[in-house]
């Protein structure tokens, strides 16, 4: 029975990353259509009123909810069981740690979407433990905290591209890894780029305070750089790689659950 149970897991896993891909197609295409001027930078929450008002509505929602929460719970498996053997010491410790975090973000973000959904369907707008989550990050005590974790986040997404360290997790042929790699890669910097701006705007926060810091704001601040138009399309088109990738791990990520262990 526990192994049915595993087993049906991993079609759930599958479709949390399915569920992190559809969120970074929409903030990476804003972002490379802000940077021609077509629109706005946005991030996660912007991404999700996105699609919550499209003709889907509702639907997506609540799919969006469940694929969120079967990632995070992933998340969480990876971290406390160490599926994929990162170990006790110092770097395995850390890198466990930051499975876990990964996994009370998208439990957030979940529950944050069915506040919309919710809210949606009832005529308002998310408010009560949406606009909670939404402004937690902005709380100044736990800034120079998430500075950090998201500084060492960065620079681990940036050396996972570098050495390829993501091919070890997916069960391709040659051929297709070939296909996959500079994708893989583009994503992957795309997005520790994005985090090593996020960190630097928290810890400026928690040492002189000011707006709230946020993915949107990460991308804003790209685009205010000098010949920002460029650095944000770059930009939009590298979470757009991640978008894809993370649909190729929809795909051939090994959710290797059988190993678990403590």
């Amino acid at each position: 029975m526990l192994r049915d149970a595993k087993d049906s897991f991993r079609p759930l896993a599958r479709a949390g990353y399915a569920a992190r891909g559809l969120i970074y197609a929409v903030i990476g295409f804003f972002a490379a259509l802000a940077a021609i001027g077509g629109g706005e930078a946005m991030g996660s929450r912007d991404a999700l009123m996105v699609l919550l008002s499209s003709g889907a509505g509702n639907a997506l929602a609540y799919a969006l909810v469940f694929g969120f929460l079967f990632y995070a719970l992933w998340r969480f498996i990876q971290a406390g069981f160490d599926t994929d053997h990162h170990g006790k010491t110092a770097k395995g410790i850390a890198i466990r740690t930051g499975l876990a975090i990964s996994g009370i973000t998208y439990a957030a973000l979940a529950s944050y979407t069915w506040s919309l959904a919710r809210g949606a369907g009832s005529g308002g707008s998310g408010g009560g433990w949406a606009d909670t989550l939404a402004s937690f990050v902005g709380a100044r005590w736990v800034s120079a905290g998430l500075a950090l974790a998201l500084a060492g986040a960065g620079i681990a997404h940036v050396m996972k591209a570098l050495r390829e360290r993501y091919a070890r997790y997916l069960e391709a042929d040659e051929k297709t890894m070939k296909v996959i790699n500079p994708i893989a890669k583009a994503g992957l910097i795309a997005r520790g780029l994005v985090f090593l701006v996020l960190a630097f705007l928290l810890a400026t926060r928690s040492v002189r305070g000011g707006e709230e810091a946020s993915s949107k704001a990460a991308l804003q601040f790209i685009q205010g750089l000098p010949f920002g138009w460029l650095l944000l399309t770059l930009m939009g088109l590298g979470l757009i790689a991640f978008a894809i990738y993370s649909f190729t791990e929809a795909i051939y990520r090994r959710i290797n659950v059988e190993d678990a262990r403590v």
